[in-house]
C-alpha cells in the first residue's frame, strides 16, 4: 500500500496490523504501536518490545521502561509530555536484537509515524535505533554529544535528532548513567529553545 495516503495514526496502526512482511509478528502476542501523547513535540524511538511490552502491547514498559520513566522525569518530562514507539513492532524470540532486514521492513511505517507526530525533536533510544534509523553500521558514540538534522518524507523541515544510551543498557552499566545525564541536559535545553518546554522547567 501507498503509505503516502495514510493520513492517521489510526489508519497508520491498521496497516501495522495488517502489515505481514515481518516475520517478528508471527511469534508475538501483540503489534506495539507506541504510547504516550500523540500530540507531544519530543518522539523518542526505541529498538523492540521486549518480554513485557509483548505483553501489554505498549514500548518501555518493563525495568527499562522505569528507567526511561525516571529519567524523562528528571528534566520535567513524562509520558504525556513525550510520545514513544520503536523500530519493529514485534517482539523478535528472546528478546534478541532485530536483524537488519527485519528493521528495514518496518522503516516505512516508521518514517511515516514521524511525519504523522511532527515531533519538533527525536530522540533515538539506544544503537539499534541509532542504526536503524540512520541507515549505519556506526555505533552509538559517534551520535551521542551532538545534533543532527534528520529529512522526513512528508515534512518541510528537518526534525532535530540526537541519541542517547538505552535504558537496558544502563541498567547494565550504571557508570554511563553520568553520560545520559549529561544527553537529557542537552535535549531539556533544546526543548526550550525551541519552545517545547518553558524555561522554569529546566534547572
Amino acid at each position: 500500500m501507498d503509505l503516502g495516503q495514510v493520513g492517521t495514526l489510526e489508519e497508520l496502526r491498521a496497516a501495522v496490523e495488517g502489515f505481514h512482511g515481518c516475520a517478528l509478528r508471527e511469534g508475538a502476542q501483540r503489534t506495539v504501536f507506541s504510547d504516550g501523547n500523540p500530540a507531544a513535540e519530543i518522539m523518542l524511538i526505541g529498538e523492540a518490545p521486549g518480554a513485557e511490552e509483548d505483553r501489554q502491547g505498549k514500548p518501555f514498559v518493563g525495568r527499562s521502561g522505569q528507567l526511561l520513566d525516571k529519567m524523562l522525569l528528571a528534566i520535567g518530562l513524562d509520558r504525556k509530555s513525550v510520545y514513544i514507539t520503536n523500530t519493529i513492532f514485534w517482539r523478535p524470540p528472546d528478546n534478541r536484537t532485530p536483524t537488519p532486514a527485519e528493521t528495514l521492513s518496518c522503516r516505512p511505517f516508521l518514517l511515516r509515524h514521524i511525519a504523522l507526530v511532527k515531533p519538533k525533536i527525536i530522540v533515538l533510544v539506544g544503537g539499534t535505533a541509532v542504526k536503524s534509523v540512520l541507515q549505519t553500521t556506526d555505533g552509538i558514540g559517534k551520535y551521542r554529544k551532538r545534533w543532527m538534522g534528520f529529512e522526513v518524507p512528508g515534512l518541510a523541515e528537518p526534525v532535530a535528532m540526537m541519541a542517547t544510551f538505552h535504558p537496558a543498557y544502563l541498567l547494565r552499566n550504571p557508570p554511563a548513567k553520568t553520560d545520559a545525564w549529561e544527553d537529557l541536559k542537552m535535549l531539556k535545553k533544546k526543548a526550550v529553545e525551541l519552545g517545547v518546554m518553558e524555561e522554569e522547567m529546566v534547572q
